[in-house]
């Protein structure tokens, strides 16, 4: 038996580029077969829409308000929600798991670490690090940052992304040698149907975000549920995006790292 979890969405209370609500999601998920959804709007150093200012406890509770939207509305039908974070950097994008309204009230801090001081003190609470669509090509991305260390998983497929990002990706992450997920990365709950929609497929059934971080950094097996056309690997004849490979925060300029991975480049 497989357990089925979206674990990439968005929702307009923490999210600025969301577009529903929290509580929309639970049923429309229940109603297509999903055992639980993950809650991961923008953090304060990406597109959220929480405050930017004034009381850090405050500024906590308004950016979880749509998880705890979902996990209401959840509760009431039996449905599993589960909160994680999508961290940005510059341009580079991290979902967390296994964090809480505790890891974040601890510290304060936080909009100053950098990325290995996030990955460490992620990985001591006991969560886990999945770098968000590596390979994709937006005109706020300047040049693509691919983690080398400190993460435990990758996003092989996201629906936000084009297909040809999410077969580069794939490339990518098998070359690293790195677990695989998948998500939606749904903004609108209008988007709730199947060919919108990517979800991990797990062989244990969640109780906890921490659940779910334990079972990626075990490594143990992820099914990858898609529709099919997200792998096909067309590509326009556009310039491509400068690449960037990192370990922690050391940075190193890498324009060939496609060949190393075995992608065709225009």
């Amino acid at each position: 038996m497989k357990f089925l979890y979206e674990t990439h969405l968005h929702t307009c209370q923490g999210s600025a580029c969301g577009r529903s609500p929290g509580r929309e999601y639970p049923q429309l998920f229940k109603d297509l077969g999903y055992d639980g959804i993950f809650v991961t709007d923008h953090f304060f150093q990406g597109n959220c829409a929480a405050p930017r200012s004034g009381e850090w406890v405050n500024r906590v509770d308004a950016y979880m308000a749509g998880y705890r939207d979902a996990k209401e509305a959840g509760e009431r039908i039996g449905f599993d929600v589960f909160f994680g974070i999508e961290q940005n950097y510059h341009g580079d994008e991290y979902l967390l798991y296994g964090i809480d309204r505790e890891f974040l009230l601890m510290n304060p801090d936080i909009e100053s670490w950098s990325r290995q001081t996030l990955f460490d003190n992620v990985h001591a609470y006991g969560g886990c690090v999945v770098q968000a669509h590596p390979f994709r090509e937006r005109g706020y991305i300047t040049k693509m940052h691919f983690q080398l260390d400190g993460i435990d998983a990758a996003e092989a497929v996201n629906i936000g992304n084009h297909p040809w990002e999410d077969a580069s990706a794939l490339k990518y992450i098998s070359y690293l040698g790195l677990p695989r997920t998948c998500g939606s990365d749904i903004h609108s709950a209008l988007n709730a149907v199947p060919e919108k929609l990517a979800a991990v497929a797990l062989d244990e059934k969640l109780t906890t975000s921490k659940d779910y971080a334990a079972y990626i950094r075990a490594k143990k097996p992820i099914s990858l549920l898609f529709p099919p056309e997200r792998l096909i690997c067309e590509r326009p004849g556009m310039p491509y995006t400068p690449y960037e490979i990192g370990t922690g925060d050391s940075l190193t300029e890498a324009f060939d790292l496609s060949l190393s991975i075995g992608l065709e480049q225009a």
